[in-house]
């Protein structure tokens, strides 16, 4: 796949809240993942990491109202997208929060994902 369509693939699953099936589909096997320095710069490595991420994030969950995702903007190797969710967290009630997502792209798959967003 070309990094176009890698892009544009992942704005769709996300955008139909498919999130498990763009990261099976789209990531490498062993993507890097880093969150905000404001959160702890938590780094995962590899797809049981993501996939131990994801659980930890549904576990704060009490309700997910939706997101809205953008379409890409695609640089040489790279591209992101923003995504605004709107979630009722267990510990803190609604909130709606906007992180910039930057991925990069080799041979056909999402090697490394970096996330920016203020503190919830």
């Amino acid at each position: 796949m070309t990094i176009e369509e890698v892009a544009n693939r992942l704005v769709e699953l996300c955008r139909e809240g498919d999130w498990e099936k763009a990261q099976n589909e789209l990531y490498h096997p062993d993507i890097i993942s880093i969150e905000p320095e404001e959160m702890g710069g938590d780094v995962s490595k590899g797809m049981d990491e993501i996939l131990e991420k994801n659980k930890k994030w549904a576990d704060m969950t009490k309700e997910s109202h939706g997101a809205i995702i953008s379409d890409p903007i695609i640089a040489d190797g790279y591209f992101c997208i923003s995504i605004t969710n709107d979630v009722t967290l267990k510990e803190i009630g609604r909130v709606q929060c906007t992180e910039l997502c930057v991925y990069q792209v080799e041979h056909g798959k999402i090697v490394t994902e970096r996330f920016f967003h203020k503190h919830i």
